[in-house]
Parts: structure tokens; sequence; C-alpha cells
């Protein structure tokens, strides 16, 4: 039975999904967004289990802490390995406490392989569902899948030259639950952020149908938290863009003024 815990913010009550004894998975834990994502996990008290390829480069984030040191905390589980190797995503859910998922993976092609985000992702999938994991979040680009009008006009060149490679294999990951794929009975919500900062937190996000503007890796991972913490989040099995600059509707306050009072 998994229980549930009530928030009461100054925008409203939320239901949040589990106790803080339960886990967050987060894959891509080294990069920027990932590191703000484990940070504010554990800044919230839930323990958070990370996948990484090297360990030594989970840093706090620049964003929230304005420096860059090696992340110890009690609650951060650290687990050496290659999300594309299914022993080792599994190791990470071998625990029966991970309640939901974060997918933030990124690197260069040449350095990850031109599949890596697919392949990575089908993997999470498989271990999530042998292990009855239910919820989660996958960060990949504003431009991805049907939301290339959204991304400015320069991005959109890139997209069709030097950055075609990861688009094809960003598509690709999104197709793994939108178009009928592994991941379609999962509760999904993938998140298409603007262009990404490693500002402070502005707490803005922005859910946009325009063009795109820019938003910190911070925010971005807030939006996620909310994908995996907070039961009746609005974006379940969506694909909303995310903008802290510009866009053309506005959803949720989610600064610090709006959440004070949460306790997870």
């Amino acid at each position: 039975m998994k229980l549930l815990l009530l928030a009461t913010t100054a925008a409203g009550t939320y239901a949040l999904r589990a106790p803080t004894s339960m886990s967050v998975a987060v894959f891509g834990a080294t990069g920027l967004t990932g590191r703000e994502c484990t940070h504010q996990l554990l800044e919230r008290g839930v323990p958070v289990r990370a996948l990484c390829r090297d360990p030594a480069k989970l840093l706090t984030p620049l964003g929230s802490t304005g420096k860059e040191e090696l992340v110890e905390n009690d609650k951060l589980y650290k687990y050496k390995g290659s999300v594309t190797e299914a022993a080792d995503v599994e190791k990470v859910f071998e625990g029966g406490d991970v309640e939901g998922v974060i997918i933030s993976l990124g690197g260069k092609t040449k350095d990850v392989g031109p599949t890596m985000l697919t392949d990575g992702t089908a993997t999470v999938i498989a271990a999530m569902k042998k292990y009855d994991v239910k919820r989660v979040a996958v960060v990949t680009s504003i431009g991805a899948g049907d939301s290339k009008d959204q991304a400015p006009f320069m991005f959109k060149m890139l997209m069709m030259t030097v950055m075609s490679s990861i688009f094809t294999d960003k598509n690709n990951q999104e197709a793994l639950f939108t178009d009928g794929g592994v991941g379609r009975d999962l509760e999904w919500c993938i998140v298409r952020p603007g262009g990404l900062t490693v500002e402070k937190p502005t707490g803005v996000i922005n859910v946009i149908e325009g063009e795109a503007g820019s938003i910190a890796r911070a925010d971005v991972a807030d939006f996620c938290i909310g994908a995996i913490l907070e039961k009746d989040f609005p974006y379940i099995q969506k694909t909303p863009c995310i903008s802290s600059v510009g866009g053309t509707s506005w959803v949720k306050d989610r600064s610090a003024a709006a959440r004070e009072g949460m306790t997870a």
C-alpha cells in the first residue's frame, strides 16, 4: 500500500504520493539538470538513488548552490554503471523503495553514442515494469516530437544541422512513450524545456503554447520533481514545453513563496 502526504502551499493543498522514506531514482544525475534534481530532492528530505558513469562527478549544482562540490548525504545512494546495461539499472530498483524516476540523460553524441537516450530510457522502462514503478519524468528539449514549431528560428537551424543526430535520438526516446511504445502505459511526463541556463531558480515556470524562451535548470528540476511527488500532477501523459521567459499560458506559481509550508 502506498501512502500519501499532504503539502499545504499558498497556491493550494497538494497530495504527495509517498512518505519521504520512499526514494526517487535519478538517471543522468551528474548532468547539469540531473544535479539540480538530486540536490532539490535531498533538500526536501527525499532519498535519491542515482546511477552514474562516474559518481565522482555528482556535484552540487551551480544554480541552486553557487558552487560545485561533491555531494555527500546519508539519503543519497550512488551506483556506478551504464544506463544502457540492464543489470546496472536494476541495481537501482532492487531495494524496493523507488516511488518514481527522473530521466535527464545527455552528453555529446561522440562520447555516448547516437542512440544512448533511446536505449537507456528503454532499459529504465523495462526495470520500472519489473519492479512495478509507474511514475516517470523525462527531460528532452523544446523542438523534440511535435514541438518543432515552438523552437526559436536559430535553434531550428541547429536541429536540422549539427544537432540532427541528437534530435533523432530525442524523438525516438519520446516515442517510447507517445507513439504506442513500451512505456505508453506508465504515468509519464515528457518535459520539454526552452533554452537552458545555470542561473538561480526563479520559481517562474510557464507551460507554453508559443515560442519558448529560456529557463533555469533549477526550475526544470522543480517541475520534474512535481511530476513525481504530486499525486494529481496535471501533465501526466502529456508533453509540456516549459519556459520562464515568454510563453502564452501561465499555469501555476511554483515560486518559493507559493511553496511556503510544503513539507516535501
